[in-house]
């Protein structure tokens, strides 16, 4: 069944007196914050994810300086555009200004927002906000092309590179950032987690849910998992489903549409479902 917040409201329905942990990057908190606040949810920082630099730039700058005989560039997160768009300034090039022969595709719809915010709009975008829409949907027949996929250094997926390669596509596949846990949960965090006193947590990755997992580990201890036993483990797509189960043993709720919107309409309708 399809979730949305186009047909929610504070009026109609909310989250007034509940408190919902959200795990996203520090730095890429907003959004969600702001949806979830609007229905009436208190928000807590859980950061389970700090963005970096890769351990090495040579790759991808090696890829970047050949970026003319490439014909698709495939993005699959918005920290992807952005560390692209960082290493290519420093060669004195941008997004906006790629190669004509150069298209773009971007999984999921903030990756898009980031690129047209950049000037340079997606080609296309596949119907469903997880890889393998882009893959069951991609515009042209791969045979032949040479793509270039910037992604996480550790912990991705590599059903991209799997299947297009699998297709005749020349696959080249770059580490364009890392995403680290954290060294620890804000302490306002843990204490609302220690007290009971949180309906949901959000995961927008599957590494939120990995790292969300060791960082209980670290403040509580061997019996971590008891804190999560009155809350709602909400996910936004079907690899963070596949996390959250792997480390908590369950999922409560997954969003769908698979992005912020969609995840904000599951963690609704599970907390009202349950009260």
């Amino acid at each position: 069944m399809s979730s949305s917040l186009s047909n929610l409201s504070p009026n109609t329905s909310s989250l007034s007196h509940c408190t919902v942990v959200v795990t996203r990057a520090a730095e890429q908190q907003g959004e969600a914050k702001r949806l979830l606040e609007q229905q009436g949810a208190q928000v807590l920082d859980l950061p389970a994810l700090e963005i970096g630099p890769p351990d090495q730039w040579g790759p991808l700058d090696d890829a970047l300086s050949d970026l003319d005989n490439f014909h698709w560039l495939v993005f699959s997160s918005a920290n992807g555009v952005q560390a692209v768009e960082q290493r290519l300034q420093r060669l004195g090039r941008c997004l906006a200004r790629r190669p004509k022969t150069l298209k773009i595709a971007a999984v999921g719809r903030k990756t898009a927002r980031v690129l047209k915010e950049l000037g340079s709009g997606a080609d296309f975008v596949p119907p469903e906000f997880v890889a393998d829409s882009l893959i069951e949907h991609f515009p042209v027949s791969g045979w032949g092309l040479r793509m270039l996929l910037p992604r996480v250094q550790s912990g991705g997926r590599t059903v991209l590179a799997d299947a297009f390669g699998e297709a005749g596509v020349r696959v080249v596949e770059v580490a364009a950032y890392e995403s680290r846990c954290p060294a620890s949960m804000p302490d306002q965090t843990a204490e609302a987690l220690g007290n009971s006193d949180v309906d949901a947590i959000t995961f927008s990755s599957g590494k939120t849910a990995d790292h969300t997992a060791l960082l209980l580990e670290q403040r509580f201890g061997p019996g971590w998992m008891q804190h999560l036993n009155q809350l709602k483990l909400i996910s936004i797509g079907p690899q963070t489903s596949r996390s959250c189960k792997a480390r908590f043993g369950r999922v409560d709720a997954e969003a769908n549409p698979h992005d912020l919107e969609g995840l904000v309409a599951a963690c609704l309708q599970a907390i009202q479902t349950a009260s």
